[in-house]
């Protein structure tokens, strides 16, 4: 049979009961207005999933919010990181809402899920807007810095990936982020040590070797320095506080 005589078939069901989609021109607007920031327009343009507009993708009705939500956040996630946000900051949100999706089955929380999605792309791509936006070689820079955060490497790297000098970016990163390469490295490989501490298992240990510190006495004065904590007393006191935490949708 092929798609091509289902696909006929699908659209002669659709004509025959009048079901009439939301406009291209309608819903592409509201992704460009999230990606710029417009939090006014957003909320003028927002659609809850509820309403006719929206194809049938599945027969449980669960299911087929579900599916129209992680539709709509990758597309968003896609249009933020063209209007400047950073390529992991964008997909790192997304995947942040769509784990809350796939935890949820009631429909009033998926659709409150759907619209607090849009709410926050519109919110951080409004302060990238007003001027906190990066240029290409310090948005790439940070991409870089992230695919290479747990193994570790070198401002002469990351300027020879770029094809440009060291010192260029250096000084370009200072004056678009605000701390050099080397603090910023350092600040993401100790959230992403606290993250392990509070969501895995893995003993201090492990992470240490995991984020490629040069030694585990290195790594807990790194570690101290930036939160005033051992990693061992930053599991005991904020571990247990999230094990109690029931299910959060939304970022704070």
């Amino acid at each position: 049979m092929g798609i091509n005589k289902e696909l006929s078939q699908l659209e002669f069901i659709q004509r025959e009961s009048g079901m009439v989609r939301l406009p291209y021109e309608q819903e592409m607007e509201f992704y460009s207005a999230v990606a710029s920031g417009d939090i006014k327009r957003v909320k003028e343009l927002y659609t809850p999933l509820t309403v006719e507009g929206y194809g049938v993708l599945s027969k449980d009705p669960v299911r087929n919010l579900k599916y129209h939500i992680v539709i709509a956040v990758a597309l968003i996630a896609r249009f933020c990181i063209d209007r400047g946000m950073p390529t992991e900051t964008a997909y790192t949100i997304s995947d942040i809402f769509i784990n809350h999706v796939d935890n949820c089955d009631d429909t009033k929380e998926l659709e409150e899920i759907h619209r607090q999605t849009f709410v926050e792309y519109a919110q951080r791509m409004k302060l990238i807007n007003a001027g906190s936006a990066y240029s290409k070689n310090i948005l790439r820079c940070l991409d870089i810095i992230h695919e290479n955060i747990h193994s570790g490497i070198k401002v002469s790297e990351i300027a020879e990936k770029l094809d440009i000098s060291p010192q260029y970016l250096s000084k370009l990163f200072k004056k678009e982020v605000g701390m050099t390469i080397s603090d910023f490295i350092m600040d993401k490989r100790i959230q992403a040590a606290k993250n392990m501490l509070i969501f895995s298992d893995h003993s201090p240990l492990d992470i240490c070797n995991y984020l490629n510190f040069s030694s585990h006495s290195h790594f807990i004065a790194a570690f101290k320095k930036h939160t005033g904590m051992t990693p061992r007393q930053y599991r005991e006191r904020y571990a247990r506080d999230e094990a109690n935490k029931n299910k959060k949708f939304f970022i704070t």
